[in-house]
């Protein structure tokens, strides 16, 4: 049996009072359940009855349905939709249809981009003071039309660019997630389609955020988030791959309706002022998403399980604080990261120890993850207080103050590069290795595979922080931090024109008291110039941090925060750059949302910091190294015509080996476009090398600008006479038989004998006589020096030696560019390896 049930109404949306008159963003349209009459949501959308009235191009009224059907299996699919449309394109979600045994499932598609996530949790609460949240995003190949290139053509474990985004889905989500929902919970988000067009980091934020919102997983609000660039000076939202390639800004935020969560990006010295600009921006489309989610959620969303949040009695707050106040102060205040954290520790021990019961709670006594909850607030209430008397941090400092910086450039004797940066108790070694294009990392994406020839990585062992952990492959939070600082100083970098190395940079943190990013970025700088890179200055980055309590009338901002403050504080806002502007950026928080006068005063403080660092560190190293150190490969390159790559190589590599071999070189690489990479750690091999290179191919070099030919295209039958060989490849000769006009001379047109290596028979220069065959649609000529030699009567005239007679001349000296002495007399000729004995012998035989 088959049902289908169709309801149809028209939902027209439109953002009624928006906080930024500027933003052209808004319209609404949604798939609800039934509703009776209409209504007006005081989130200023109204529904309506249909009716054919005209409407606005801008938020034109939609037709929305909502349908039930099944099959003979028996399995109905009951789908809801709802459109939002943002920045001029159309937003899609809907659920109903797949995933339907999640807890919540939503697919959301833009463009033939469809981005899908689900909402799963336990149904029992565990005994942790903290919410266990684990997100994920999976990127298929098959979703782009491609397969993976490893062995097994089978998707594996996350790559960088996966991880990088599951912390993008992971950062907004988890504040609104309250520490008093303690059951295990998990979002999974996969990109389904892939058009090349349409980016899927947006989507996956707010596809993960419908999925909780229409969960029975407790919420605070739903998060949306969007993708801001600025293409020719204008800001753009949720922009194209095309639009983001020709942007100067890279800018993921994230938020609620009420204010901003989440940003990340990178920009190419953008002015603060922009940044907040562009950020207002992203909040319009953000609070119009959000909107739409939460009225989305009212109708199709599961009754939330509020009976399973851990709350903590009312009492506990005062217990613990009359009981434990003065003692959080004295810890505070107790000296340096081990002795505060140490005194911290001692009394949340005490506490549990005093109150806690596990697994329940009688009269006057408490589960442990409550009164470890208390505790937390409790220390991050002490710590603003104690800014806000003017008694200073827990090390002393002012809100606005950096730590004391010590630099030591050129730390190890081996290494490229290397500076041990420490601010206060944060210590970086950081290293850099230099090398040819070979060491550049492949990376593979829906985009198609790719090579970066700088990256950074970032490692965190536990002894930076005196503890015993895992060592091994690279964690979320690496991956995230060496991504950040490596962002950071891609700006400054010079263009491969001008360097033509690939640079890895190596972070490892030896100590950690907060802020070990922006040591990385910094020490990155500071490492890449030890080296000799001709950085065009230095990038500095710093931690700002935020207090925020109702004890406390206002936020207080902080300037390279500890780990103490970022622990139990409320904001961490990473931002890199230099005087003139800022490179990348990072915020994270932990209330529910920031506003832009917050944000202000953090990113002005952050400026007067990052102004102090760079200060340091220009007096440390004012400019790059001179010359690199001894063991460092050197980089020579040299254009020459592409034509000539096959007489570079020679037969089987033959010449290029020759060549590595005769000048002593580490690598010797020919790009598709003639560049040739001659690589080694001795200067003067190379530019031996180089000049070897050039004699080989000086007549090639001048054949690369030769002047365009204007025409008229020679007539087919043409004979023409002492034409020059201006390359030679494995499959013939090219010969330019008129200025600017050149053509193939096959090798099966050479002679009418058998030629088997034209590199052994011919060389740049020498000259030939040729007719014209043909020319087909794309103007090629087709040429024949065989057809000329049957027209005359000739025979065929491979020599010994390898050359041919020059036709119509008796010259003595031997053929056109054969044996020794062929050519014409007294001509220069380019400097070539010997034949090996008997070389002439199979250069050509008669078949």
């Amino acid at each position: 049996m088959h049902a289908t049930m169709t309801l149809s109404l028209v939902v027209s949306a439109t953002v009624l009072a928006c906080h930024l008159g500027s933003s052209s963003l808004g319209g609404v349209q949604a798939f609800f359940t039934p509703a009776v009459g209409p209504k007006r949501f005081e989130s200023g959308f109204t529904t309506f009855k249909p009716r054919a009235a005209a409407v606005s191009p801008l938020f034109a009224a939609h037709t929305l349905s909502s349908s039930t059907s099944g099959g003979p299996t028996g399995t109905f699919f009951h789908e809801e939709k709802m459109e939002v449309m943002i920045g001029g394109k159309m937003l899609t979600f809907e659920t109903g249809k797949i995933g339907r045994t999640a807890d919540g499932s939503v697919t959301i598609q833009q463009g033939d981009t469809l981005v899908y996530a689900s909402a799963c949790a336990e149904n029992k609460p565990q005994e942790l003071d903290f919410t266990p949240l684990r997100i994920d995003y999976f990127e298929r190949f098959s979703a782009a039309g491609m397969t993976s290139g490893s062995y097994t053509k089978r998707d594996g474990r996350a790559s960088d660019r996966e991880i990088l985004v599951a912390r993008l889905i992971d950062r907004p989500l988890r504040p609104m997630l309250t520490e008093a929902w303690t059951c295990e919970t998990q979002v999974l988000s996969w990109v389904f389609s892939y058009d090349g067009v349409h980016l899927s980091e947006p989507m996956a934020i707010c596809a993960a955020s419908a999925a909780v919102a229409i969960s029975s997983i407790p919420m605070a609000a739903p998060v949306a988030g969007v993708q801001v660039g600025r293409v020719e000076g204008k800001l753009v939202i949720n922009p194209t791959r095309q639009e983001m390639i020709n942007s100067t800004l890279n800018l993921m935020v994230a938020g609620t309706e009420e204010g901003i969560l989440m940003i990340e990006g990178a920009a190419d010295f953008l002015p603060e002022e922009v940044l907040i600009e562009a950020l207002k921006e992203g909040q319009a489309a953000i609070s119009t998403i959000c909107r739409a989610l939460t009225e989305w959620s009212e109708h199709v969303g599961k009754k939330k399980r509020m009976d399973l949040l851990a709350i903590a009695p009312p009492e506990l707050k005062t217990l613990i604080y009359e009981g434990y106040a003065e003692d959080i102060d004295r810890a505070l205040k107790s000296g340096n990261r081990n002795a505060y954290s140490a005194s911290l520790h001692g009394i949340e021990d005490a506490i549990v120890a005093r109150y806690a019961k596990e697994g329940g709670r009688e009269e006057g006594v408490y589960l442990g993850r409550d009164l470890k909850v208390e505790f937390k607030k409790l220390v991050k209430q002490r710590m603003a207080l104690m800014v806000a008397a003017g008694k200073g941090r827990a090390d002393g400092r002012k809100a606005n103050e950096v730590r004391p910086i010590a630099i030591e450039m050129g730390v190890l004797p081996i290494p490229h590069g290397s500076v041990l940066f420490t601010r206060g108790e944060t210590q970086a070694l950081v290293t850099v290795t230099l090398g040819n294009k070979g060491m550049s990392q492949r990376t593979e994406n829906l985009d198609g595979s790719d090579q970066k020839r700088f990256y950074l990585q970032y490692s965190f062992p536990p002894s930076s922080v005196g503890e015993v952990g895992r060592v091994g492959a690279p964690g979320r939070r690496e991956v995230g931090h060496g991504n950040l600082a490596e962002r950071a100083l891609i700006p400054m970098l010079p263009t491969e024109e001008d360097w033509p190395y690939a640079m890895r940079v190596e972070s490892m943190i030896m100590e950690s008291c907060g802020s070990s990013s922006m040591a990385s970025a910094c020490g990155g700088s500071l490492a890449l110039m030890d080296v000799g890179v001709p950085l065009r200055g230095h990038i500095a980055g710093v931690a700002m941090g935020l207090l925020m309590d109702e004890a406390v009338e206002e936020p207080i901002i902080l300037t390279d925060i500890l780990g103490l403050e970022d622990a139990f504080g409320t904001m961490d806002f990473k931002i890199c750059g230099d005087a003139t502007g800022v490179t990348t950026f990072q915020l994270d928080i932990k209330c529910q949302g920031l506003t832009f006068e917050v944000l202000g005063k953090a990113l002005k403080q952050a400026k007067e910091g990052r102004l102090h660092i760079l200060g340091v560190m220009e007096e440390a190293c004012p400019a790059p190294r001179k010359e690199m150190r001894e063991n460092v490969v050197r980089i020579n390159q040299v254009k020459i015509n592409p034509s000539f790559i096959g007489k570079l190589i020679g037969p089987q590599g033959r010449q290029i080996r020759a060549i590595i071999d005769q000048f002593s070189l580490s690598e010797l690489d020919v790009s598709d476009q003639g560049v040739v990479s001659i690589c080694s750690t001795s200067t003067e091999n190379n530019l031996a090398a180089k000049k070897f290179i050039e004699e080989m191919n000086k007549d090639d070099v001048k054949a690369s600008s030769t002047v365009a030919f204007e025409g008229p295209m020679p007539e087919v039958g043409a004979v023409f006479r002492d034409v020059e060989i201006k390359g030679i490849q494995s499959f013939g000769v090219f010969v330019e038989i008129l200025p600017g006009l050149q053509g193939l001379v096959h090798v099966s047109e050479l002679n009418n004998k058998r030629v088997v290596s034209v590199e052994a028979l011919y060389k740049s220069g020498d000259r030939v006589d040729v007719k014209l065959l043909g020319i087909n649609e794309k103007g090629q000529l087709r040429l024949s020096r065989k057809a000329l030699l049957e027209d005359e009567g000739a025979a065929g005239d491979i020599k010994k030696g390898g050359g041919p007679a020059r036709a119509g001349r008796t010259a003595a000296g031997g053929g056109e560019g054969g044996g020794e002495g062929g050519g014409e007399r007294g001509a220069p000729r380019s400097p070539r390896p010997k034949s090996p004995p008997g070389a002439e012998k199979t250069a050509a035989r008669a078949p």
